[in-house]
């Protein structure tokens, strides 16, 4: 190790703001849950059970008070965790272990991702909000560990998470990102401004409806660059040098 389906190729949608051409990108930031592989996994699944089940022995809930507190606290911190330890002074290591066991086995290789990141230039870095040990074994379910130099974890951003842009400004000091050089591929949507105010091309990879109402872009595009509906097949023409202007 290095470091360390849509069915659809993506179409894309012009914001009203300067094209950005991801042809020069030196550095490429990529979300891990519902990115690197497609939303119809379901990990978050067996995640959110895991969550309701820990809030509620830990704070002694009954299970739907646990889920209105783990939501809840998702929305205000952007993480269940932040607002556990934000509220509750609760340390994270235990919920992260614990929430994070989850079955890998569920995830296959990706043989398309894997292409596409090969042909990919500059290198790549995953950054989420969850913990490196459950990254690493994303990574090597989906046989693309050896394209990653650095993973940037819950743990190397002081337990801050997306969206807030401590982790932001930390990650690319800590690793000498060129913002202007960067693109950063997220499927929630809200993590992206806080790429987009350091300078980094950004790229929003649409959740399929149901899972979330809200498909079109933000109103007036200050945070997206590109919106996309399939990871690879994105990279892919990225890879091969095709032309590409702001979606």
């Amino acid at each position: 190790m290095s470091m360390f389906n849509s069915n659809h190729a993506s179409n894309s949608r012009t914001p009203s703001w300067e094209k950005a051409d991801v042809s020069r990108c030196e550095t490429w930031l990529f979300d891990l849950d519902n990115t690197l592989y497609p939303a119809s996994v379901d990990f978050f699944s067996q995640m959110d059970r895991k969550m309701k089940a820990f809030i509620a022995k830990a704070l002694d809930l009954t299970p739907e008070e646990a889920f209105q507190i783990q939501k809840c606290y998702y929305h205000e911190y952007g993480t269940t965790l932040r607002g556990l330890m934000v509220r509750h002074a609760l340390e994270p290591e235990e919920f992260l272990e614990y929430v994070h066991a989850v079955d890998h086995s569920i995830l296959k290789p990706d043989p398309a991702l894997d292409a596409a990141l090969a042909a990919l230039p500059g290198r790549k870095m995953v950054f989420t909000n969850g913990p490196e040990k459950h990254a690493i074994a994303v990574l090597e379910r989906l046989g693309v560990e050896r394209h990653f130099t650095a993973i940037f974890d819950i743990h190397a951003a002081d337990y801050i998470p997306k969206p807030s842009p401590e982790p932001y400004r930390c990650l690319v000091q800590r690793h000498h990102v060129r913002p202007e050089r960067a693109v950063m591929v997220e499927d929630t949507l809200k993590n992206l401004p806080p790429a987009a105010a350091l300078g980094i091309t950004t790229v929003w990879l649409r959740p399929p409806p149901p899972a979330c109402a809200e498909r079109s872009l933000d109103t007036d595009g200050r945070c997206c660059h590109y919106a996309i509906d399939h990871l690879p097949s994105w990279l892919a023409t990225v890879g091969a040098g095709t032309h590409i202007g702001a979606l």
